[in-house]
């Protein structure tokens, strides 16, 4: 049965997902608009760049705004207390994060709340509770070669009497310095006896952690972008009872390789987002700037561009709501879709961040000209979890295994 038939009318996007899209797009407006970031996150190049610890600022009362309209329960499952909603809305939830490019941990909150809805168990339920209920989480799942493949890792777990205990370090965890918990990934290593837990024949698992469990040491790194935090983790005999696995030894590659689509469907959302701002807000310098008495807008040179910034974008989001609607009605083919649909946002994302700054003329270029916040989220967003070229090879290689 061909995909035209298997999806549902519009990628499922009904009246909740509208409804949902539109007061995030509201809310954010009001609230998180391009002065206050400004304010927020770049009030000048110093405070930004050039401290010892770069900060991560964020607006901890719309957070909670955020929580109380139900939106970091969106993605988690009903049995953790969550509104289950389909990948569509989650999908444009993270599309007007990007718009707004939004200081927040929502975004790395979607990711890990969707790691934990392909989980099963206690300890899965139990985090996932915890996000709906407000607590920022983020995933520790790369490891010291920048890969997040399911399966790398560089931290160790060992099973104990009480649970097990991890040391190494994960790295690339996104605003770690805003998040309540983390998911981390560790392969288990060793087997007890008496009344410890045995990872039988061992593997990854995944562990829930406390941002303020002893042995944990959060490092930021410096990066370009100014709408998140970065950092590593440093775990040195971090212990993790029994009601803290997320997924046993030997799961948790399963369950990260079953989160793949829509981890990367959620990233690529955000892109589109942020390309549809850089969009509309660079149509609107060239409709009011004028040059040999005429608007930039009326010129070849102008408005070809911004006419091919809108189809790659429309191109990137196609692909983006049908990865989505995949994930619910596809899974079989939602891994080569969000793939796709990560390739596609990637290229948008560099295109219409070049052009945005170019289109600008001289201000585009300087720190007074608020498109370089969504230039720079835009540059960390293309790499993180594969850029286009990555995301190519993998699909050839989905496409050579079928």
């Amino acid at each position: 049965m061909s995909s035209a038939n298997r999806q549902p009318k519009d990628f499922g996007f009904g009246e909740e997902e509208t409804m949902l899209r539109d007061s995030a797009r509201r809310l954010l407006s009001d609230a998180a608009g391009v002065e206050t970031l400004r304010r927020t996150v770049a009030p000048d190049h110093t405070a930004a760049y050039e401290s010892e610890t770069q900060p991560a600022p964020w607006d901890e009362a719309l957070w909670r705004k955020m929580v109380g309209l139900g939106w970091t329960a969106v993605a988690a499952t009903e049995d953790a207390g969550g509104a289950a909603m389909k990948m569509v809305a989650v999908a444009a939830l993270a599309e007007e994060a990007g718009r707004a490019a939004l200081p927040s941990p929502l975004i790395a909150t979607l990711l890990a709340t969707r790691v934990l809805g392909k989980a099963a168990g206690a300890g899965a339920i139990a985090a996932a509770e915890r996000i709906v209920a407000g607590t920022a989480t983020s995933l520790a799942i790369t490891d010291k070669r920048g890969s997040w493949e399911p399966g790398d890792t560089s931290v160790a777990a060992r099973a104990t009497d009480y649970g097990y205990e991890l040391d190494g370090s994960a790295y690339f965890v996104q605003d770690a310095r805003k998040a309540g918990q983390f998911i981390v990934s560790a392969r288990v290593k060793g087997d007890v006896g008496g009344g410890g837990i045995s990872d039988g024949a061992g593997g990854l698992g995944l562990f829930r952690v406390d941002a303020t469990q002893p042995g944990l040491e959060i490092i930021p790194d410096q990066i370009v972008d100014l709408t998140r935090d970065q950092a590593h983790l440093e775990l040195g005999g971090v212990e993790v009872a029994a009601d803290c696995v997320i997924a046993a030894p030997g799961e948790g590659e399963q369950v990260l390789a079953a989160a793949t689509a829509d981890m990367l469907t959620i990233v690529a959302a955000d892109m589109c987002g942020a390309a549809e701002w850089q969009l509309q807000t660079t149509v609107e310098y060239a409709r009011v700037r004028t040059q040999f008495d005429r608007p930039l807008g009326f010129f070849q040179a102008v408005k070809h561009p911004l006419v091919n910034m809108m189809i790659d974008i429309d191109r990137a989001r196609s692909l983006v709501y049908n990865a989505a609607c995949a994930c619910d009605s596809e899974p079989e083919q939602a891994e080569r879709y969000a793939r796709m649909a990560k390739a596609a946002a990637s290229d948008a994302a560099a295109f219409c961040s070049s052009r945005s700054v170019q289109l600008h003329g001289g201000i585009g270029f300087t720190w007074e000209c608020d498109v370089h916040l969504w230039f720079k989220r835009q540059l960390h967003n293309q790499v993180y979890l594969g850029d286009a070229a990555y995301q190519r090879a993998k699909l050839a290689d989905l496409i050579d295994r079928d």
